[in-house]
């Protein structure tokens, strides 16, 4: 039985038929190693510390905010424009939480000391807006922090590189609103008068089957693309059995390069 479609779920959220299983996938993903150290970074690249507020934008499930908090001592208030997410990060513990549009911050010029926004900004409809948004919020000499991946530079090899690309290239026009704003995010602050700007890439490399099947949903891709009418059944078949082929003889890779970009907002005077 097909799965309804609905296209950039984490745009859509709630309107998902299972928005469960978007939480659980973040859920996963929180124990990966990959995104368990690129985390740790980011919150080394905010500097929090007592005293101090930060703003998680699109905080999803929560963790990150949390563990900032519990970390540093700062202040941390999460917001995420789902309704659900909202609920599980209330459930979870975090007693600032909002429902909130990236696009329209419900929060005073110069209420933070720093905000973040984690694989969020490719997902939303103005990303540029969103990240003037973050930039607003924040106080003269206060920290961004942007990461998201670079859906271009992602590779796959199975045995027929060309559905390979086609399945991939699906994933970047229809799954991703804007997967290659991570490259645009540096200039985007250097124009807009940022000191200090950091940029570094980290490559997710996968092929163990554990994390195709259970972290990053590799062997679903096709089947929803079928599921939408951008794909033939015909297609989506032959990939499983092809992602199962490789996985069987050990020659599986999925790769995608994610770029942090840090920067501070100008002090006055």
């Amino acid at each position: 039985m097909g799965r309804r479609y609905v296209p950039h779920a984490f745009s859509h959220v709630d309107a998902q038929p299972d928005p469960g299983r978007l939480v659980a996938t973040l859920n996963r993903l929180r124990d990966e190693p990959f995104f368990a150290s690129y985390k740790r970074r980011v919150r080394e690249l905010l500097r929090a510390g007592p005293g101090r507020s930060f703003l998680d934008v699109g905080a999803g499930t929560g963790d990150a905010a949390r563990e900032l908090a519990a970390g540093s001592g700062a202040r941390v208030v999460a917001c995420d424009l789902s309704r659900t997410m909202c609920v599980e990060m209330t459930r979870a513990g975090l007693s600032e939480v909002a429902v909130a549009d990236s696009h329209r911050l419900p929060f005073r010029d110069a209420s933070f000391d720093g905000a973040w926004a984690d694989r969020v900004l490719q997902h939303v409809e103005d990303p540029g807006r969103s990240l003037d948004e973050m930039l607003r919020v924040v106080r003269p000499g206060g920290r961004i922090v942007v990461c998201d991946p670079d859906t271009a530079t992602q590779v796959l090899d199975i045995e027929d590189h060309q559905l390979a690309d086609k399945v991939l290239t699906l994933r970047r026009n229809l799954a991703i609103r804007h997967g290659t704003f991570a490259r645009r995010v540096p200039g985007l602050l250097t124009a807009r008068g940022l000191t200090g700007i950091e940029v570094e890439p980290r490559t997710l490399l996968v092929r163990e089957q554990r994390t195709v099947d259970g972290t990053m949903g590799i062997r679903d891709w096709a089947d929803v693309f079928a599921d939408g009418g951008h794909l033939d059944r015909s297609e989506a078949h032959r990939f499983n059995t092809l992602v199962d082929e490789a996985i069987r003889e050990g020659r599986f890779l999925y790769a995608v390069t994610y770029f942090l970009t840090a920067a501070t907002l100008p002090s006055h005077g």
